[in-house]
């Protein structure tokens, strides 16, 4: 079962400094049907003005994965970690037992990313952040973790629950496969580009709900950038 979810019907929100758009139900918008899928509880796409961002605020207990796709993301928290994330690249953040942190735009042009939030696979931890280069080029042709709760994906960013995040380059015109454990379930969002997910097509920024299908076969209708998370 593939459920194409349009850019377009996403919830969402104008800030003037931010402008969002929700995946699932978030702040303001609530939809019973979107609450979450899986283990997988957020999914906001932001577009963050120059020179603004999400002042100093809390959370706890949620593994919370930023995939920035244009520009760059400053990060700072009450840990003492500091960190810049640049376009292609990941930061993730264990809230744990609770952190403080701010998230702001300081380059001179539009910052977006996609920020996927997941539900751990226990409470109370102590928090940590930490971010990575992934450049577009290793991930071509193939989904390569990002994120990961398993040992077997070494590379990636840990996280602490039973879940991946993927990213995947594909030019148009070529196609590759990923294989879903069974009970699993996948959300794919091509930030750039669009594809047809065996058949379906699903446009840019667009999302795709899945369950039920053991491989996935995505095609690139153009020249297209996934993001992929794999959660139970």
């Amino acid at each position: 079962m593939i459920e194409r979810r349009s850019f377009a019907g996403l919830g969402g929100a104008n800030h003037g400094w931010l402008k969002a758009k929700h995946h699932f139900s978030f702040a303001s918008y609530y939809d019973p049907n979107r609450m979450d899928w899986g283990a997988l509880r957020v999914w906001n796409d932001d577009e963050i003005a120059p020179g603004t961002g999400f002042p100093p605020h809390p959370h706890a207990d949620m593994e919370i994965i930023t995939y920035v796709r244009q520009g760059a993301i400053t990060h700072q928290d009450n840990l003492g970690n500091k960190g810049r994330t640049e376009a292609g690249d990941v930061q993730v953040m264990s809230a744990g037992s609770g952190i403080v942190h701010s998230e702001y735009n300081l380059e001179p042009g539009l910052t977006r990313i996609f920020q996927i939030w997941i539900e751990p696979n226990r409470r109370g931890d102590k928090p940590s952040w930490g971010a990575k280069p992934f450049p577009r080029g290793d991930r071509s042709g193939q989904f390569v973790a990002l994120a990961s709760g398993f040992e077997a994906d070494g590379d990636a960013l840990p996280i602490r629950t039973d879940a991946r995040v993927l990213g995947a380059t594909l030019k148009a015109g070529e196609t590759t496969e990923y294989r879903l454990g069974e009970g699993r379930r996948a959300y794919i969002v091509p930030a750039v580009g669009a594809v047809e997910i065996n058949g379906v097509r699903i446009d840019a920024r667009d999302g795709a709900a899945i369950r039920e299908e053991t491989v996935l076969t995505v095609t690139a209708l153009e020249d297209s950038e996934l993001v992929l998370v794999d959660a139970a």
